[in-house]
């Protein structure tokens, strides 16, 4: 059996705040090619994941917030904002459900922040219409922006 610690949920903390891109997974599933993909996800308020969808109608994705603030964010296929949700203990929303084929992005809103992820397996690389040819890639000048105006969403 693995188990979810707070001790386990620090070092995913400590181990994305010193990644450069301030993220790091720490899987549950076996590997790559498990059918269901279980893992904890650690984000830092400066970390930039660029909105994408997956268009295979059994990839829908849950988080369920475990500790921090986390907003997620849904989007038309034009890139206008559809629906935000704030997952907070503080505020009660806990978890959040995306169905397959909608374009979303999740931002951490406080240090620290830890999400489990589950959906389906293999893992595969985005394809070219699953990612938002809308929204600055992580490493394009513009991305800071686009994270800011994303965090904004939430003020």
């Amino acid at each position: 059996m693995k188990i979810v610690d707070r001790q386990l949920l620090e070092q995913v903390t400590l181990e994305a705040s010193a990644s450069p891109r301030l993220r790091k997974n720490h899987n549950i599933h076996r590997c790559d090619e498990s059918r269901c993909h279980r893992l904890l996800n650690g984000i830092e308020p400066g970390s930039y994941i660029r909105p994408h969808r997956h268009l295979d109608p059994e990839k829908d994705e849950a988080f369920i917030l475990m500790k921090g603030r986390l907003g997620v964010v849904t989007f038309s296929a034009d890139g206008t904002v559809v629906e935000t949700v704030l997952l907070s203990h503080d505020g009660g929303i806990l978890a959040a459900d995306i169905p397959s084929g909608v374009y979303h992005a999740a931002v951490s809103l406080e240090p620290g922040t830890v999400f489990f992820e589950t959906k389906a397996g293999p893992y595969l690389p985005l394809a070219e219409d699953e990612k938002a040819h809308w929204a600055p890639g992580e490493n394009d000048p513009q991305a800071p922006a686009y994270l800011e105006r994303l965090r904004g969403l939430f003020e």
